[in-house]
């Protein structure tokens, strides 16, 4: 159960209608986390609300697209009056993926926009407060994407690479002044978003994980920073680090096109 006292009173959870970022939600909810819920789409961020507010929480609901010129501003307004001690971005998917050298230079950059920019100034916006109070904590979703580059992937792998070592730079300047930092790796995860991009869940001998499991997982292993791999795919996730790359590299890109169904 998640520490309110270090981490809270209040959450904010971008990307926290669906998936695995509503799962977050009512986990928090459940432990006495008071919510600020950001996503773009209204009517599964009202659902998540209603079902956070059931347990017993306050919430408060952004419905925003966090690409907006003005997306920081209104979170920083309704996060004014309140302490947050934890953020958890799980807004980083990968809203475009193609080719690069044929692919929308527009549309790409919003990939890295979301996953990274505005990462940046999230983290920015909470965790000074967090340094100055002593404690609280800081969970950024990755992926296994990011330790490997895959076709139709890369500004996305790329984007999740920094990820990674956004939150171990992270994890070793703030662990000193109490604030926790944690990279929640996922592998493939049964969410609403990778349902609807038709991905074959069926694969034979493939790990596939429930969004209330890696949420349980993140929030059990928080002081267990900088990285945490969930789903039970530390093992894969480390033969993906591995050298030399060329083999590696192309096998992954074929299991990630049976997976896309492609």
């Amino acid at each position: 159960m998640i520490d309110t006292d270090r981490y809270g009173p209040w959450a904010v959870v971008a990307g926290g209608s669906e998936g695995v970022g509503a799962a977050f939600a009512t986990e928090l909810a459940a432990a006495g986390t008071n919510l600020v819920l950001i996503a773009r789409k209204p009517e599964p961020l009202q659902e998540t609300a209603r079902q956070a507010r059931e347990l017993g929480a306050e919430v408060r609901t952004l419905a925003l697209d966090l690409l907006a010129a003005d997306a920081v501003d209104r979170i920083a307004r309704e996060t004014a009056d309140i302490e947050v001690g934890l953020l958890v971005y799980n807004a980083g998917a990968n809203s475009y993926g193609s080719e690069f050298a044929t692919g929308e230079l527009d549309r790409l950059r919003a990939v890295v926009d979301l996953n990274i920019t505005r990462q940046l100034d999230l983290v920015h916006l909470f965790a000074p407060a967090m340094r100055e109070r002593g404690r609280g904590g800081i969970v950024l979703v990755g992926s296994m994407s990011g330790y490997m580059g895959a076709p139709n992937q890369s500004v996305y792998s790329a984007s999740k690479a920094f990820t990674n070592v956004f939150a171990e730079s992270l994890w070793v300047e703030l662990e000193p002044h109490g604030v926790d930092v944690l990279d929640l790796v996922l592998g493939v995860t049964r969410t609403p978003a990778m349902q609807r991009a038709g991905l074959d869940f069926d694969i034979p001998g493939m790990l596939v994980a429930e969004p209330v499991d890696v949420a349980r997982e993140g929030l059990a292993h928080l002081t267990d920073g900088p990285v945490w791999i969930a789903g039970g795919n530390y093992a894969a996730v480390r033969k993906r680090a591995e050298f030399p790359r060329t083999d590696r590299v192309r096998a992954a890109a074929e299991g990630m096109r049976a997976l896309m169904r492609r």
